[in-house]
């Protein structure tokens, strides 16, 4: 068994670390199809509220995909700009 150096240890874990930064794209995925869901809940059971949910549906797909840019950006960083090696 070879001895692993040091840059290749934290090449490994970054790319680890970055997998697991774009599991954080599920959790987006889940949380816009819920909001998009409870929109079309919503406008069915008012319809004249339609307009107010639409922009309340909006500002919280952006908030959340907001997050998960961040976690692209995270993973980017990780593989391409990474600090520690």
């Amino acid at each position: 068994m070879g001895t692993i150096t040091a840059a290749a240890f934290i090449k490994g874990m970054s790319a680890i670390g970055a997998g697991a930064a774009m599991i954080a794209m599920a959790g987006v995925g889940i949380g816009i199809g819920f909001n998009a869901g409870k929109t079309v809940e919503g406008t069915a059971r008012q319809p004249e509220a339609q307009g107010t949910l639409l922009k309340l549906m909006l500002i919280g797909v952006a908030l959340t995909e907001t997050a998960g840019i961040f976690a692209l950006i995270v993973a980017i960083m990780l593989l391409f700009a990474n600090p520690f090696i």
